[in-house]
Parts: structure tokens; C-alpha cells; sequence
């Protein structure tokens, strides 16, 4: 008999509301959610992460049949503890043989994505994933954990129509027993990521801690020639040699991401470039390349229009033969350069380099004068006129005025990141007043979807009348999803402010959040992972 709760979500089979008469019946009517049609249910619950799917179950009899039987609903499925960020909730599996049902059942063939934990990396599972969900596009098989593998001896099926691969590399646990199961599998992947275990101590120095090869590269490109975009994120073990491999059989590449992979140099990027010849996206934040290496290459040949060289140690006079040669860019990020001086962003600029630029990061770029980025972002309309995204950061000598004088030339930014952290730690003196910023944004930057200020408490001044000028940013940039302050007086109360209006959890700090300007890189989408 169902308690007094779940006879009012309940229905008659004989209700006749459809989406079609919803709004012609009397509001007075609709005082239980027993009302809504199945349609209106699922339709809400697809808004829904698995976790609170399953908390829906339950609630009546009712709900439990419409979240066990609709397969639209479970799209998407997140089993790592670790994948808790933001909206996304991850489901811990007790017991994996019901797990393994409901994976038959309830996800099937509308099954898209799933990340698997070491312990979910099983024969029986993969042969359900591979059997049972044909439309399984993005796999994440996390080894980061690992201790002792599974026997993979007798796995002889596993998904076969992949788009996307991630996996998560361990420090000690060898792979080629199970990808020499699966290669004859990968072959329709466009996108392949491999994270490595990448750590501060191993950032500074390639000789302290032995490195394995725990992965074989040269079989995963034989295997998936079709690849598009390849990610290979703090792999220790990754050189210049393992890039000649990716060169010789991925003909089709159009991005390489090779971000704190250390051991790189730059010396097979001559042959990349040759043999890849639809390569528009380079990623190699945190990488050893050297001068050498990137000025003995024709960049004019090639179609490179995406770049990030952050945390390199090239030269000024080498990043002046590289960008004499290099094609125009629409998205450069040169953060902790030391070598990008002011001779190389005149030149970038005397060159149109940057004309029709989306997205550029000048941060913490120490040698380079502010009066001439000043000079960039008032007196270069064909750069600032398209420029989407922007972060420029770390300098001492930025002011307030320097933000009012150039944000109104940026029209169309949609991110934008400024000021100086740690002030208090450089000894700072000058003081920033952040309101006349604030209504300058507002003024000139509608389309403004994310705003970071990074100067501390202790270097911000602002007024009595503060709250008038967040009200008409607030306003007027209707898009603004992050609003990152450091926490203080001043963050509390632009965060009353917006939640007076309802707008929740668009303030934030920059304990916990940091904006970035990547989500402007043409293949973002595809080079997200975890």
C-alpha cells in the first residue's frame, strides 16, 4: 500500500494530460506533481546527473519505473570518486555484478560516455560495454590508481565504434598486456587522450625519479590512423622520438597537445610539420623546446594558427626568427616567457600576426613593457576588434587607469582576466580603485560570459556607491557566468549583490577557482578531460 506521499504523486492511467492541453487546464488543478505526464517527467529528469537519478528511485513506485525504463536518461555515466566538479556527480558501484546489469538494461544502446575506475576496468564489464551499447562514443579508463591490473587474458571484446579514448597513466603498472587487446578496436578514434602522472618534483628535474614507458605509443598510432586530436598531458616518459611516431602514421592530425611533457625539444617538429600537413593547433605549455629546433622549420608553409608556448625558455632573438616566419595566429598564449619582449610583440604587430587574434594571454610576462600593450589594445583596431578572450596579469605596474583607457576597445571580449596576485607578497604600494573597471566592463563589454580580478584585499579600493557599479555589470552583461574575486570585503559584497538577484554561484574566489583563457582554442571541446 503506498504512503500518503506517494499517493499524491501517483496517477490514474486514464489522465488525458498531454503537452498539448497542459497549459489549457486550471492551475488550481496542477497541486501535485502526480499530474505531470510521463513526457514532462522525463523531460525534467534529463536535466538530472545519474546521482540524483538515482535519489529520484526513490521517492514513489511511479518515478523508480521511469528512471529504470528510460534509456534517454542515463546518456552519460561518471563512476570516478574524483569526478565532482561542478554539476557532475559521481556514482561509487558497491556491487559490480549489478552494475553490469544495469548496463545492459538501463543504459544499453543509449549509452555515450562513461569513465571507468581501475577496479570497473574488468573482462565482463568491457564485453557488456562492447555487446550491449553500440553508441558508446567517449571512454575514460583511469589506471592513475593502480597497484595490479586485472587478467586480460581472455578479453576479446571491447567497444569498437569510439570517437574519443582517455586513459589515465600509472607510475608503475605496465599497459601493453591490455592494449595488445584492444588495438585491433581503436580504429575509428579521432581523439586520444593519455594523462600521465606528472608531479612538481618531476617538473624541475628529468633526473631525479627513473621513468618507464608504461604505454606503447608507436602500436596506438598504427592502430588509430584516423586520429585528429592527440593529448599527451604530463607524460614523463614522452621525447621527441615517440613525436616522429605520431608524424609518421597520423596523417590526419589537426592538434597536438604536448603540455608538461618535459622531455620534449622541439627537434622532431620539423617532420611534423611536413608530414601533417592539416596541423593547426600546438599546445606545448611547460615543454623544453628549443630555439634551435623551432627557428630550423619553414612556418609559413604550414597551417598553424593556434599556439601556447607558456613556461618555455626560448630566447628573444629565437622567438624573433620564429614569429618573422610564423603564419597569423588566432589564439596565443606566451605566459612565463621571459624571451617575449617588447621587439617581439612589436614585431608580432608589424607583421598582422595577430590581426583577426581570438584569443591571446600576455600573463606574467615579465620582460615585457605595459606601455606597449597599452599601444596593442588602443591603437591595433584589426586585433582588438576580434579579440574574445585576454588575460594579462602579474605586472606591478598596471593601474586602474590602464584597464579604463583599454577596455573600451574591447567590444567582443568574452573573457577577461586582470590584475596581480600576491600583491601584498611584491610590496605592492599603489592601490587600484575597481569601480570605474567595473562600469567600464559594463559599458563597453556585453558579451562578457567571464571576469577575473586578481588583485588581493589589501591592494582593491572601492566606495560606498561599489554597489551601483556592480548592479550595472551585473545588468548589463547578462552572459557573465564567473565573476572570480579574491576573498575579502569587496568579494562578499559583489556576491550579496548577486544573489539578492538570484544569480547564485557566479561569484567566486580565487582560492577555489582560476579562469582561463583555453575554452577560446578551436578544439576545446575535444581536449577536455576529467
Amino acid at each position: 500500500m503506498p504512503n500518503k506521499y506517494e499517493q499524491d504523486l501517483e496517477i490514474d492511467e486514464s489522465n488525458d494530460l498531454t503537452m498539448d492541453n497542459l497549459q489549457s487546464r486550471k492551475s488550481a488543478e496542477l497541486t501535485s506533481l502526480g499530474y505531470l505526464p510521463d513526457s514532462i517527467l522525463i523531460l525534467i529528469f534529463s536535466y538530472l546527473t545519474p546521482l540524483d537519478l538515482i535519489r529520484c528511485t526513490r521517492v514513489c513506485h511511479r518515478w523508480h519505473l521511469i528512471v529504470s525504463h528510460q534509456q534517454q536518461l542515463w546518456r552519460r555515466l561518471f563512476l570516478r570518486p574524483d569526478c565532482t566538479n561542478g554539476h557532475i556527480g559521481a556514482v561509487h558501484v558497491r556491487h559490480i555484478d549489478k552494475f553490469i546489469y544495469m548496463l545492459g538494461t538501463r543504459c544499453a544502446s543509449s549509452l555515450i560516455y562513461i569513465d571507468l575506475p581501475v577496479e570497473l576496468v574488468t573482462v565482463e564489464v568491457l564485453r557488456v560495454l562492447a555487446s550491449h551499447c553500440p553508441n558508446l562514443e567517449y571512454l575514460t579508463l583511469d589506471f592513475s590508481s593502480a597497484m595490479q591490473l586485472h587478467d586480460f587474458s581472455e578479453l576479446n571484446e571491447f567497444p569498437c565504434n569510439l570517437k574519443r579514448l582517455c586513459i589515465c597513466l600509472s607510475e608503475v603498472i605496465f599497459l601493453e598486456g591490455f592494449m595488445r587487446r584492444i588495438y585491433g578496436y581503436i580504429s575509428s578514434l579521432n581523439t586520444l587522450h593519455i594523462i600521465g602522472t606528472i608531479e612538481k618534483s618531476s617538473i624541475t628535474s628529468t633526473e631525479e625519479t627513473d621513468t618507464y614507458e608504461t604505454i606503447n605509443i608507436s602500436k596506438i598510432k598504427t592502430h588509430a590512423p584516423n586520429l585528429r586530436v592527440i593529448n599527451l598531458y604530463g607524460i614523463s616518459f614522452i621525447d621527441d622520438n615517440h613525436v616522429e611516431l605520431i608524424a609518421s602514421g597520423c596523417m590526419h592530425l589537426q592538434c597536438l597537445a604536448l603540455n608538461f611533457c618535459i622531455r620534449i625539444r622541439g627537434t622532431s617538429f620539423k617532420n611534423l610539420m611536413n608530414r601533417c600537413t592539416k596541423l593547426q593547433c600546438l599546445l606545448l605549455q611547460n615543454t623544453g623546446i628549443q630555439d634551435d629546433a623551432m627557428v630550423a622549420i619553414d612556418w609559413s608553409s604550414t597551417q598553424l594558427s593556434e599556439l601556447d608556448i607558456s613556461s618555455t625558455e626560448l630566447s628573444e632573438n629565437g622567438l624573433l626568427v620564429f614569429f618573422s616566419v610564423v603564419p597569423k595566429l588566432t589564439y596565443l598564449a606566451v605566459s612565463y616567457c621571459d624571451g617575449f619582449t617588447d621587439k617581439v610583440l612589436n614585431l608580432l604587430m608589424d607583421r598582422g600576426i595577430l590581426n583577426g587574434c581570438r584569443a591571446l594571454d600576455l600573463s606574467n610576462t615579465v620582460n615585457l613593457n605595459v606601455d606597449t600593450v597599452h599601444h596593442l589594445l588602443t591603437s591595433s583596431p584589426s586585433i582588438t576588434y576580434r579579440l574574445e578572450a585576454l588575460n594579462y596579469t602579474g605586472h606591478d605596474d598596471i593601474t586602474e587607469q590602464f584597464w579604463i583607457d583599454t577596455i573600451r576597445y574591447l567590444r567582443r571580449i568574452k573573457i577577461l582576466i586582470i590584475g596581480t596576485a600576491h600583491s601584498w607578497f611584491r610590496q605592492i604600494a599603489r592601490r587600484i580603485h575597481i569601480d570605474q573597471i567595473l562600469e567600464a566592463c559594463a559599458i563597453h563589454c556585453p558579451k562578457l560570459t567571464r571576469f577575473e580580478i586578481q588583485w588581493d584585499p589589501e591592494t582593491l579600493r572601492f566606495s560606498e556607491n561599489s554597489s551601483k557599479f556592480i548592479d550595472h555589470l551585473r545588468v548589463r552583461c547578462t552572459n557573465l557566468l564567473s565573476f572570480v574575486l579574491s576573498d575579502g570585503a569587496y568579494y562578499e559584497g559583489a556576491k550579496a549583490n548577486f544573489e539578492r538577484a538570484e544569480r547564485f554561484s557566479v561569484v567566486r574566489t580565487t582560492t577555489m577557482y582560476q579562469t582561463s583563457i583555453i575554452s577560446a582554442l578551436s578544439f576545446y571541446n575535444e581536449l577536455r578531460f576529467n
